[in-house]
């Protein structure tokens, strides 16, 4: 069993490069992508660039903003935002804090490519059953966006 700890006390102080008030930890790399934690401060931001890879970047704490190309969109945590390869992105808060599990592919595999494409992967011989849920509740009706991101 490999444990590998992240959080608060585990990160570099320093973020990818072209970020700015971004900290990181790698959790997993080898030849078939890399997963790792960024933590982004107040007013922290990964420059807008480009990546050869598929990558997903998973939001689970707090909320900021991405780009994709030339979308902009608010994010939370709970969502997940596709980063297709080759496309132009970027990632950044404002008033608040944002924690991120990023997770990328090597895009030259061909099942991983077709994820970058927009498309899902080939069917499983033994297909998942389908989960039973529902959509949570939508945004607080109190929530007010001066106050900064939610938590």
């Amino acid at each position: 069993m490999d444990i590998v700890r992240f959080g608060v006390g585990h990160r570099r102080p320093e973020g990818p490069a072209g970020s700015r008030n971004v900290s990181g930890q790698v959790l997993f790399s080898d030849p078939r992508g890399v997963i790792s934690e960024l933590a982004f401060g107040r007013n922290g931001a990964i420059e807008p660039h480009s990546n050869p890879n598929v990558i997903w970047f998973v939001v689970i704490e707090g909320g900021g903003f991405v780009r994709v190309g030339d979308e902009h969109s608010r994010v939370a945590a709970g969502e997940a935002v596709l980063w297709p390869p080759g496309i132009l992105h970027a990632a950044w808060t404002d008033h608040a804090h944002m924690r991120a599990i990023v997770v990328e592919f090597r895009a030259d595999d061909p099942a991983v490519r077709s994820i970058g494409e927009g498309r899902g992967l080939a069917p499983a011989a033994d297909p998942v059953a389908p989960a039973d849920g529902r959509l949570a509740k939508g945004p607080d009706p109190s929530y007010n966006p001066r106050e900064g991101e939610p938590f």
